[in-house]
Parts: structure tokens; sequence; C-alpha cells
């Protein structure tokens, strides 16, 4: 057999085990998070016409497609090599057209590239499993997710959980404004099925209960805050993000200024000054500036002191000081720091 013959050969090979392995995988999480198969769906191959499929719209997962210079790398690998995965979609009720489930970078590189069809799995799913297969997808294959991504991703599984029957509301505002999970009319027993569902998404996942429940509830932050906390985190960090959840969309547009300010980023110190004389989760912006004022006279006010002082018991250490004077015993600590440091 001639050799690119053989290399085409090997090329549908992988190509059947990877697509195959895609399909495997998303129907494992299904199970896993459902308890169940899932339900039994026609599914046939066919290249499909670019112009005919549109982003995934049942949920939001928090896709961000690559960017430009990615995508173009990317179509540059599909003109050499192929396509190597097919991409997955389903048909949109009513139209000839289909929603793409995994694949969106593919199709995105494929029309750069100049191609008119692109190679797919078409598969009559309902909505709870397109979820699982956009959402487990992407949490898989791509490891530089943010956490907001993820959160997003994890947001709509739940959700489709719910929607599958189980009821759980992912997060409520208290009243003393700290996002708790929570359930609304339900009873014990539903509370600890909500429970069980985060707990079998962290599972799959390899995750914690607790890191999902914090990348959820980022999610509540507004879009100029999200942006701010993934692009410039130095200026925002996971702690302060965390505490400007609590608020809702309005006060949060108090925060977009405060983390603005070049060479003031905000801490943690300066978010409990704000939250105890502005409690969430609603509170007068001017009120919020106020306290962020304050909160930075107070840190200014701390680096202008003078350093202070250390200080010894001599009684305890006398056994091992000879009788040295104090700028003796100075050197001979900054002696043993240094040492330790080194």
């Amino acid at each position: 057999m001639a050799k690119k013959a053989m290399d085409d050969l090997l090329k549908r090979r992988m190509s059947a085990a990877q697509q195959a392995s895609e399909l495997q995988v998303t129907d494992e999480a299904y199970e896993k998070l459902f308890r169940e198969a899932p339900p039994a769906a026609k599914t046939r191959i066919c290249d499909v016409p670019l112009d005919k499929l549109t982003p995934f719209h049942t949920a939001d997962i928090g896709f961000k497609p690559y960017t430009p210079a990615q995508l173009k790398a990317f179509a540059e690998q599909l003109n050499e090599e192929g396509l190597m995965v097919r991409i997955i979609a389903r048909p949109i009720t009513g139209t000839d057209t289909y929603e793409i489930l995994a694949g969106h970078n593919r199709t995105n590189a494929a029309r750069l590239a100049g191609w008119v069809v692109i190679p797919a799995e078409i598969v009559d799913a309902d909505d709870a499993r397109a979820i699982v297969i956009a959402t487990s997808t992407n949490l898989i294959q791509r490891q530089n997710l943010s956490i907001i991504e993820r959160g997003k991703a994890y947001k709509a599984l739940l959700n489709a959980k719910s929607r599958q029957g189980q009821r759980f509301d992912l997060m409520d505002r208290s009243t003393s404004g700290e996002n708790r999970p929570m359930l609304e009319g339900t009873t014990s027993g539903e509370n600890r099925q909500r429970y069980s569902a985060r707990a079998l998404v962290a599972e799959f996942f390899g995750v914690t209960e607790y890191e999902i429940r914090k990348a959820v509830k980022l999610t509540l932050l507004i879009p100029k805050l999200a942006g701010i906390l993934e692009t410039a985190p130095k200026q925002l960090n996971l702690a302060c993000a965390d505490m400007m959840a609590d608020y809702d969309p309005e006060s949060q547009r108090a925060f977009i200024e405060m983390c603005s300010v070049e060479g003031c980023p905000m801490n943690k110190a300066a978010m409990k000054h704000i939250v105890s004389k502005c409690p969430p989760p609603s509170a007068d912006c001017q009120d919020m500036y106020a306290a962020w004022r304050e909160a930075q006279a107070k840190a200014d006010e701390r680096r202008a002191a003078p350093p202070k002082k250390i200080t010894f018991n001599r009684k305890q250490f006398a056994p091992y000081l000879d009788g040295r004077s104090d700028k003796e015993i100075e050197a001979l600590f900054l002696e043993f720091l240094r040492e330790r440091a080194g």
C-alpha cells in the first residue's frame, strides 16, 4: 500500500477512535449525572454545509472561541491534515439547520480555511443530552478554561438536572447578602438530592463540590467585572470577586471603577471594610465609594507609619546572649535570618 494511502487510512482510524471516545465520554457523563443511560436517539454521519450550522444556544455554557491567531493556525492545520474528529450537532426543529454541540472551533476554522461543508455526526438529542455533550466536551478537552467558564458549564449541567425533575436552585441571595445554595419550597430530602447532584458532577469531572459552588457563584458577576477577573487578576483577585458576587448587578457596577485604578488593586481588607459598611445584596454606590476611600486611607496610614520595633524577653534569651549588647543581638538575629533565607 502506498505511503499516502496508508497515512490516510491511519488518520481515518484515529478519527473514528477519537469520535467514539468523545461520544462515549459524554454518554458516561449523562449516565453519571442522571443515573440512567441517555435516551435512545437516531444518529447519522454526513457532510453538513457550514452555512447550515449555528452556535450552541440551548444554554449559556461559557464557551469562548479561539483567538484569531489560534483560529488561523487551526485553519492551516485543517488544510494540511484534514479534520481528525467530526463535529457533533443536532437538528433544529422545523428548520433545515443544525445546532453545534461540539466543534465550534473546528467549524470556525473550516470556514476560515474556505471549506463549504464539514463532516458531522448528527444526533437527535433532547435538551438535557445536548447540554451534557456541549459542556462535558469543553470541560474535559479544554484545560485552559477560566473559573467563570467552568462555572457556567457546571451551572448549565445542574440546571439541566433540575429540569429533568429534581428541583434544586443553584444560588439564592439571602437577606444577609451571602449567596447560599438553597431550595425554595422543597423538603430536606429534595435538598439532599440537590447536593447529591453537585457531588455527582464533582466526582465525574475530578473536582470538589466547593470548587463547583465557588465557580457557579462567580457567574453572578456582571460581565465587566468578570472580564477584569479573567484578564487582570492583579487588579481583582478571586477572594474579592467572590465577595463582590454577593451584591446585585446595580451595586456591582460601583466596583468597576475601584478595580480600574492603576497601581491600586482591590484587596481583601478593603473589600471586608466595604462589606461591613455597605452590606450586600444592595447598597448605595456613593456609600460604597466612601467606604472604599476610607479603606484606602487606612492602608495609606499603615504604610506611612514607622515600623514597629521587635522586642524580646531578655530573661528568656539570657542563656544564649552572653551579655551581648542590643546592637550585637540585632546583628546576630539578622545573620540568623539570612542563613535561614539562604
